[in-house]
């Protein structure tokens, strides 16, 4: 028993030298330390259904990592880094923090906090009915995190075909099956409608959550009726409009038949599953009185082959405008609008703005019309016949109206209230230099010198000037000069093919070979002289500008430059809206072409919720800060 005692003391020893020197030799031959913590988790702030990153900076050896919401251990959350789940407006205020660990001992960092905010909705084109441009809800992207460095592409959604009308997004819907996500709305030439999780971009197991094609059976999209501006196929060509209460998207979409014939149709497709609503689709017609193109027994006749739906749709009191224009001034044509009820898809009001003439289409190189808090309509028409000869009202006599900045009203029957033309009309539609080729932006109400509330809208056109006009007061025709609120002459240096926005007292306007240039607006007046200007000049078309700010601050004007003739790649620009000299980001600056994509010619990018969205011939591609 002595000599069994005396072993196991001497085995006792041993064991205790042998783990004494293999704590040394881990603890401290091999230079671990005590784990450090040298950068703290950054708070986050997110959208309601995105993810949120947070990230430590940990010194010592062998560390391990725990990450805790609440107090909770995080199942899996065990490195230097944790994106959380899809968050929701519960994970509002949450507390994320993380343990590091080594054999030295733990530290446990300071709590960062998660904020989670509401997403914000873009149901039409520029964001509302005043065609405003401004999303002042983005909380992301701003001045300091909008640069190469943290912001670039994300990835892509591919469709079957050219995206030329804007992209639309809804937050929070209710996608059967699948549960609540934001979703990202894209309509394409080929006449399909998808609907994407808007914040899957760059995940390559992501897939449309519905797709809906158009035609209907034995048909096929459009095709490009001998003229390249939209080729190889004609299907959605205007951006939808979509209305978040009636559950549906409306969708104006051009097929083709085996026997030749051409039709253009109004969908409206159930937003969470992209199935028709309403009986649709309907076909769109049109009847009026007049002795103009396609006119037959004292009535013009809409020809479907002869039209294409540019301009975007507009949704005013219950019902759908759709705006008509010839595609390349192919065939005979003139200049409808023709209303539709967002309940029933029935036809509720047509009127022809060149009934007894010719021509006078609705481009406005795809701007939306807009309208007022009064459900007042406001287009502007290309060139076409104008009655010079004027009826006791000031009013073209046979009611001939191209060339025309119109008011019209939203209750049946349809009714040109007002107009703008300008002096030298009718040599303006001969030579091709129409008003229409750009689209309405309606200014907020503003204060002039003398304290007068005024109702302003901006527009210009395939001239270098500049136009302002009074919503109340048109100014309508004079051969003698321009009776207009107030013109800028001489504003551009090329012909526009755009539309202007307005944020913080500027209005931003980028026409063809020109620059991006701010004007001031001061007593209800624009400077004539910008404010400031980009030091890049854009190509044809020019560029619609986009604003994003957190309120009146943080302003950031995007603008896509469609490139050079010979070329294929586009660039997204952003910059300071405070001084457009400052250029924040453009996608050539990062290394290895990280951020390029292909041009579209009139695509205007879609900013919300921290992300930017942009249409191509074969995608939307997705920008936006990375995790």
């Amino acid at each position: 028993m002595i000599h069994n005692a005396r072993v196991a003391s001497r085995r006792l020893a041993l064991n205790v030298f042998i783990s004494s020197t293999t704590l040394f030799l881990l603890g401290c031959s091999s230079g671990i330390s005590a784990p450090s913590i040298v950068s703290q988790p950054a708070d986050v702030v997110t959208y309601a259904l995105q993810t949120a990153s947070f990230r430590v900076g940990g010194k010592g050896g062998g560390l391990t990592y725990q990450w805790e919401k609440n107090g909770v251990k995080v199942p899996g959350a065990t490195t230097s880094s944790y994106t959380t789940p899809t968050v929701t407006m519960a994970d509002n205020g949450a507390k994320i923090q993380v343990t590091v660990t080594n054999i030295r001992g733990s530290e446990t960092s300071s709590p960062a906090t998660l904020t989670v905010i509401p997403g914000s909705d873009s149901p039409t084109y520029h964001y509302d009915n005043m065609r405003s441009g401004l999303n002042a809800n983005e909380k992301l992207l701003s001045k300091a995190s909008v640069n190469s460095k943290t912001f670039g592409q994300l990835g892509s959604f591919s469709v079957d075909g050219l995206v030329d009308g804007q992209p639309l997004y809804l937050s929070n819907v209710t996608i059967p099956t699948v549960g609540a996500k934001n979703v990202l709305y894209v309509v394409t030439e080929h006449g399909s409608v998808y609907a994407f999780d808007a914040d899957s971009a760059g995940d390559s197991t992501s897939k449309h959550l519905w797709m809906t094609s158009t035609l209907l059976a034995g048909e096929t999209s459009s095709d490009d009726r001998g003229c390249a501006a939209v080729t190889p196929e004609i299907g959605i060509t205007a951006t939808p409009v979509i209305d978040r209460n009636r559950g549906a998207i409306y969708v104006v979409a051009a097929s083709k038949d085996a026997s030749g014939n051409y039709y253009e149709r109004l969908h409206a497709l159930d937003l969470t599953t992209g199935k028709e609503m309403f009986g649709g689709p309907t076909t769109i017609t049109g009847i009026y009185p007049g002795s103009g193109a396609d006119s037959a027994n004292g009535n013009v006749v809409f020809q479907a082959a002869h039209y294409l739906e540019r301009a975007a749709l507009l949704e005013v009191n219950g019902t759908i405008y759709t705006t008509w224009a010839s595609h390349c001034d192919n065939y005979a044509y003139t200049s409808w609008v023709i209303g539709y009820s967002a309940d029933t898809l029935q036809q509720v009001g047509a009127v022809d703005l060149v009934p007894n003439g010719n021509d006078g289409g609705i481009w406005m190189s795809g701007a939306g019309p807009a309208a007022d808090a009064n459900g007042n309509i406001f287009i502007t028409v290309g060139n076409g016949t104008f009655d010079t000869a004027l009826d006791a009202n000031g009013f073209p006599s046979q009611g001939d109206c191209g060339n025309c900045f119109v008011k019209i009203s939203s209750t049946p029957p349809l009714t040109l209230l007002d107009y703008f033309t300008p002096a030298g009309t009718v040599s303006e539609s001969a030579t091709d230099a129409d008003f229409g080729s750009g689209g309405p932006l309606l200014l907020p109400d503003l204060k002039d010198a003398q304290g007068n509330t005024r109702h302003l809208a901006v527009s210009g056109a395939k001239g270098v000037n500049l136009y302002v006009v009074d919503r109340d007061n048109l100014g309508q025709f004079d051969p003698d000069h321009d009776s207009i609120y107030q013109e800028i002459v001489g504003a551009f240096g090329g012909m526009v093919y755009s539309k202007p926005v307005y944020f913080n007292g500027a209005v931003y306007f980028g026409a063809s070979s020109d620059y991006l240039k701010a004007f001031p607006v001061v007593n209800a007046q624009l400077l004539t002289t910008p404010q400031s200007r980009t030091s890049i000049g854009f190509h044809y078309p020019g560029t619609t500008p986009t604003v994003t700010a957190n309120g009146t601050t943080n302003g950031v004007v995007w603008a896509i430059d469609n490139g050079p003739p010979t070329g294929s790649t586009a660039v997204l620009y952003a910059f300071d809206a405070s001084n457009l000299a400052a250029e924040l980001y453009d996608s050539n600056q990062a290394i290895n072409a990280r951020d390029q994509f292909s041009h579209n010619k009139f695509i205007t990018p879609l900013i919300i919720n921290g992300k930017v969205y942009i249409g191509t011939p074969n995608s939307v591609v997705v920008f936006g800060l990375f995790p």
